[in-house]
């Protein structure tokens, strides 16, 4: 069985993702250091990790495989389930997958360096918009449904 992983913490997409599991019968795991309400839909859990830098990431990559989907902004978690074999996407609806996450973590990379050597340096990420949501909903829709054809 097919399991929604959620990286919850500061993710934008929760209320959406837990709709389409809903429907498709999926069960979803909201991962976070808390702060989140207990979900009422009886396939939503809520999994409370410790306090610190990454637990939740290291929950979610020891317990998902294959057949599972994940929902993560963390490139190096998403690094992670990829080779767990579970299909990984992003807030925004872009599939993160072994042909793309390499060049994606040089990037991250590049972009760390570049930051750290001009502290003034202004960051050019885009406003999370109604478009993103849109294109996040079709694409967690086509990928549960793979998953579940598994």
């Amino acid at each position: 069985m097919s399991t929604l992983y959620i990286d919850a913490d500061a993710c934008p997409v929760k209320a959406e993702a837990e709709r389409v599991a809903v429907r498709m019968g999926v069960p979803m795991v909201l991962v976070c250091n808390g702060g989140l309400r207990m979900p009422t839909h009886p396939l939503v859990r809520l999994q409370i990790v410790a306090e610190g830098p990454d637990e939740a990431d290291k929950w979610i990559a020891d317990n998902c495989g294959a057949g599972d989907v994940v929902v993560t902004g963390d490139l190096p978690l998403a690094d992670r389930c990829i080779k767990a074999g579970a299909a990984v996407l992003t807030h925004a609806g872009e599939v993160l997958d072994a042909a793309n996450i390499g060049p994606r973590l040089a990037t991250r990379d590049l972009m760390a360096d570049l930051r750290s050597a001009d502290p003034f340096r202004q960051g050019s990420g885009a406003a999370f918009a109604k478009a993103d949501r849109a294109r996040f909903l079709q694409t967690l829709d086509r990928e549960l449904g793979r998953a579940l054809k598994r």
